[in-house]
């Protein structure tokens, strides 16, 4: 991991322990970061992708399977979730929109760094088609509850990566 890659992955952690501790009102546990290998097969059933442009090009992303999903859901709209409906597709997106809008203050020029709408693929064991074989995806777990783990990615380019 490059030094400067390495300046990101502190604040990521830290903006999304305090996220869900804040918005879902929930204790997160950060394990232990790695890239990821974008052949390998996941579990997710739902991610919540938001573009990063400006002096850092990519995306953060949040994947989880449907039952830390709908979790969250009951905890921010209300008990009943059973499936991936319009609520919970716009839970898992403000929570990632929260952590990408909440990371600019806290990296190297980030007010330099311009976030999209988020954007939510779901289904069942989807897979994230990255931009480029060349891209490193930073992959942080955390643990949520007892059992569940939700992904927390990466995916940067920094200007001086050209």
């Amino acid at each position: 991991m490059t030094v400067e890659l390495q300046n990101y992955v502190e604040p990521f952690v830290e903006v999304t322990v305090n996220t869900f501790k804040e918005f879902c009102g929930i204790d997160v546990i950060p394990r232990h970061p790695h890239f990821l290998d974008p052949d390998k097969g996941f579990e997710w059933d739902i991610s919540a992708v938001i573009g990063l442009s400006g002096i850092v090009k990519g995306a953060v992303i949040v994947s989880m399977k449907a039952d830390l999903a709908l979790k969250l859901t009951d905890i921010l709209a209300g008990e009943g979730h059973t499936e991936i409906d319009a609520d919970c597709v716009d839970a898992i997106g403000e929570i990632n929109n929260i952590i990408a809008g909440n990371i600019k203050p806290k990296i190297p020029n980030g007010d330099k760094i311009v976030i999209s709408i988020p954007t939510i693929i779901k289904g069942k064991e989807h897979s994230i088609a990255w931009p480029s074989r060349q891209t490193r995806i930073l992959c942080i777990p955390h643990k949520a509850f007892e059992n569940d783990i939700f992904h927390l990615m990466v995916a940067i380019e920094l200007e001086s990566d050209k």
